[in-house]
């Protein structure tokens, strides 16, 4: 008997509504003004890696530079995020949390994390120990999703690098 298959369209589309439905449900209890999708990618990168540059941020997500540098101010703008520039390259800027925006995290989690349990109380206890125990792939499979996305050239290159021989 072979490895059942994965439904990755059921999985996406589940794991799409899951994160919709615990953003929404839970930003009505913890009284923080709604953030948008976007703006709460680019802060948990930053939280995630502190000292991150901006160019970093929009290749992690996959996103234009100009775009993450405007959301970016409004985060600067609104106490979540500071920039602190290289002594030795005042070019080099590199993005930090905030004491705030680390308490917005906070607050978030626990609420999504409140949601999830009161969903998850309505399972039956052998669905809810199924999740449990997938937890761990799916944090790995978290991690490989999070990797910044190599574009085509940097592909080529990296397969024209010659590798050090191993000894």
């Amino acid at each position: 008997m072979g490895e059942k298959p994965v439904d990755h369209v059921a999985l996406a589309v589940c794991m799409i509504d899951i994160s919709s439905d615990i953003r929404r449900k839970s930003l009505n209890e913890t009284g923080l003004r709604p953030i948008s999708n976007g703006v709460l990618e680019i802060l948990r990168v930053i939280e995630s890696h502190p000292g991150v540059t901006v160019a970093e941020v929009a290749a992690r997500l996959g996103r234009q530079l100009s775009n993450v540098s405007v959301q970016l101010r409004e985060l600067v703008a609104a106490g979540l995020v500071t920039r602190v520039k290289d002594a030795a390259d005042k070019r080099y800027v590199s993005l930090h949390p905030t004491d705030e925006s680390k308490r917005i995290k906070s607050l978030l989690e626990g609420a999504w994390a409140e949601a999830l349990t009161k969903a998850s109380e309505r399972l039956l206890p052998e669905e809810r120990e199924q999740i449990a125990a997938s937890l761990p792939a799916l944090e790995r499979l978290a991690s490989f999703l999070a990797e910044p996305e190599k574009v085509p050239e940097q592909v080529t290159e990296l397969a024209q690098t010659p590798r050090p021989e191993q000894h």
